[in-house]
Order: C-alpha cells, then sequence, then structure tokens
C-alpha cells in the first residue's frame, strides 16, 4: 500500500489552517450503521433504498463524511487522502449496468488529516491506493444522489480484536461535532456461505439461529449493552453463525462506540433475506 507522505507540504501550516477552517465547530451529527447486503441494491427502488433515503431527510447535510466499511481489510488502520476517490467496483458476476455506476463524490484531504491527528492511541497512514468501495457507495448514493459531499473511508484492521475497534470508534468522536457524518457499512448477521438464494425473494425467510441473533442483536442496541455486543463470540452459537467472519459486523461497533449518553438507538430496515443475510440498520441521534 503506497502511504502519502506526512510530512512535508501535507502538513505545511498553511494546509493545517486549511484544515482548521474548514471543520469548525457544528452542533452533534448524527451516526449511522447501514445494513449494505447486496450491491444490486444499488440499481434497485425498494423497501431497503427507500429506507436510506428517508433516513437521510432526517439527517443535517454534512460538511463531509467518513466511511467505515466491511470491504477494507488492512493490516494497520488508514484513511483515503485524494482528492477524487474512484468509484471501486469490487465485486463480479453482476450486469453491466452495476459496473457502469458512478458515485463522483469528492475527496477530502483535510478530514483525512483531521482524522489522523485526532486518533492518538494508533498511528493513522494516509492512502492513495483505495478509493470508495460498494460498501460505501451503494449506500451513500441514497443519501446523496448528487455525490456533493466529500466523503473518505477508514479502513479496519484485520489484525485487531472487536474490542479495540470498539475504543478506536471512541476516538472519532470529535468529528460529530465538526459537521462529519460517520457511516458504519456491513452487515449484523452476515452469513454467505449457508444463504438460501433460492428463497432470495421470499420475504421474510430467515433461518432460526439468524432471526434468533438478530432479536438479540437489536436488544442489546436498543438497550445500550455494547459490552455484550463486542463480546460477540462469547454469545452462543446463534452468533457464531451470524458472524462467521468479522468483517461485516466490525462497522456496526464503530457506530455504537459513539452512542453518548443523551441520545437513542433507532432500527430501521429490519429485515433478513436468503435465511443468512440481515439488512438491519441504525440511526444514534439525541434522545
Amino acid at each position: 500500500m503506497a502511504i502519502l507522505p506526512i510530512g512535508a507540504a501535507a502538513m505545511k501550516l498553511s494546509s493545517l489552517k486549511t484544515v482548521s477552517d474548514s471543520f469548525a465547530a457544528t452542533e452533534r451529527m448524527p451516526v449511522l450503521f447501514l445494513g449494505h447486503g447486496n450491491p444490486m441494491n444499488a440499481l434497485a427502488d425498494n423497501s431497503f433504498t427507500q429506507g436510506f433515503q428517508n433516513i437521510a431527510k432526517t439527517l443535517p447535510k454534512p460538511k463531509a463524511i467518513l466511511c467505515i466499511s466491511a470491504h477494507w481489510e488492512t493490516k494497520g488502520t488508514f484513511v483515503t487522502a485524494m482528492e477524487k476517490p474512484e468509484t471501486i467496483h469490487d465485486f463480479g458476476g453482476f450486469p453491466q449496468a452495476l459496473f457502469d455506476v458512478q458515485y463522483p463524490a469528492p475527496g477530502s484531504p483535510e478530514l483525512a488529516l483531521e482524522t489522523q491527528k485526532i486518533i492518538t492511541s494508533t498511528s493513522v497512514g494516509l492512502s492513495n491506493d483505495w478509493g470508495l468501495d460498494h460498501g460505501c457507495w451503494t449506500v451513500v448514493k441514497f443519501l446523496y444522489p448528487n455525490a456533493d459531499i466529500p466523503i473518505i473511508q477508514m479502513s479496519i484492521d484485520y489484525t485487531k480484536p472487536a474490542s479495540y475497534h470498539y475504543e478506536l470508534g471512541k476516538e472519532l468522536a470529535a468529528l460529530r461535532r465538526k459537521g462529519v457524518l460517520i457511516v458504519g457499512s456491513g452487515n449484523s448477521v452476515h452469513n454467505l456461505r449457508l444463504a438460501a438464494w433460492d428463497k432470495m425473494m421470499v420475504p421474510g425467510y430467515a433461518f432460526e439461529w439468524a432471526h434468533i441473533a438478530n432479536e438479540k442483536m437489536k436488544t442489546m442496541i436498543l438497550e445500550n449493552d455494547h459490552q455484550s455486543l463486542v463480546n460477540f463470540d462469547k454469545q452462543g452459537k446463534e452468533f457464531q453463525l451470524a458472524v462467521p467472519t468479522p468483517e461485516h459486523y466490525m462497522p456496526l461497533l464503530y457506530t455504537l462506540s459513539l452512542r453518548e449518553k443523551d441520545e437513542k438507538a433507532t432500527i430501521f430496515n429490519d429485515a433478513i433475506l436468503a435465511g443468512s443475510l440481515n439488512m438491519m440498520s441504525v440511526k444514534i441521534d439525541k434522545a
């Protein structure tokens, strides 16, 4: 992975002044976790995409977006820092129409620098190698279809445990008061190996273990029981089947870690597809 230089021109005083000016204090922004599901949702008009559109109507317009997507895993933590991030089509076997979709939102080197500055528990690299992957653009396009909000992605360090990601998420809190909308994008229940693809279009079709895991997760979210969610691997066989690998689950922890005492969690788009893929999404905002 190529890393942009931390010193030199990128960190001149003029650049730091630009960062300060761009991210002056604002009212606290909400936080989102979006269940992104099948990339084909990007071309759809369905209950999930309508859910994204409806939640967007409740949001103040952000100065910028920071997205933590399940689909950018790295060793170490990085943020995208280019002016014009590429729309990454990181999938295969879909119609050409999906590959033709572009989401030409600008990047924000300023937000990348600000994120690097406020995270103190680990070093944050500035990356010019990534862009906006489908975990990001397939959902954000329904929030801001004009692609006019600057956006960066932050990677998930695959070498670290859930507790690390939850604590790292807390360090992003200051960005909420600088006009930044923080979005986690993944799926709380995500077991593609066991998916019943022939039941994809059957409403409400869910394996019992997926239903149990989903109901427990929702209760923990609404009751602010984050410790149980961080210790997801100790919650029994249903959770083990729901989260066979952690990458789609970690973005939920980033979102929940930012909930403050006077805030509530609102659940939307709660539906399981193909037996083992949950589209549940969460908004964190003032009660």
